[in-house]
């Protein structure tokens, strides 16, 4: 069991061999580089703020649509007996603010 290989086979091995580290090196010296990793953070952080800001319109858009369902029946129309109570409250606080600022100023 003799791996009987002439001198030629060896060089074309070492020669190759060679050549795949060069590539392992460069592939290693692009990975470290400051720029790739400030890239790379970059990346990482903008997705971060995507991802959150996916759930943070999800949670509002569940909340708005919460809401609405109060305000609105199935098919559309407003639901007038919710929402004529929290049209006079609405107007009642701003006659209030109103109120209060005129006040303030005299």
């Amino acid at each position: 069991m003799s791996d009987a290989r002439t001198p030629a086979q060896i060089e074309a091995d070492i020669i190759s061999r060679r050549e795949q580290l060069a590539v392992v090196l460069d592939e290693i010296g692009v990975r470290v580089h400051p720029k790739t990793i400030m890239d790379d953070a970059k990346a990482k952080a903008a997705e971060a703020v995507d991802r959150t800001a996916g759930r943070a319109f999800v949670a509002v858009n569940r909340a708005v649509s919460d809401v609405k369902a109060q305000f609105v029946a199935e098919d559309g129309a407003p639901r007038l007996e919710r929402v004529v109570p929290v049209a006079l409250l609405a107007v009642g606080v701003v006659g209030l603010i109103a109120t209060s600022r005129k006040r303030g100023k005299s």
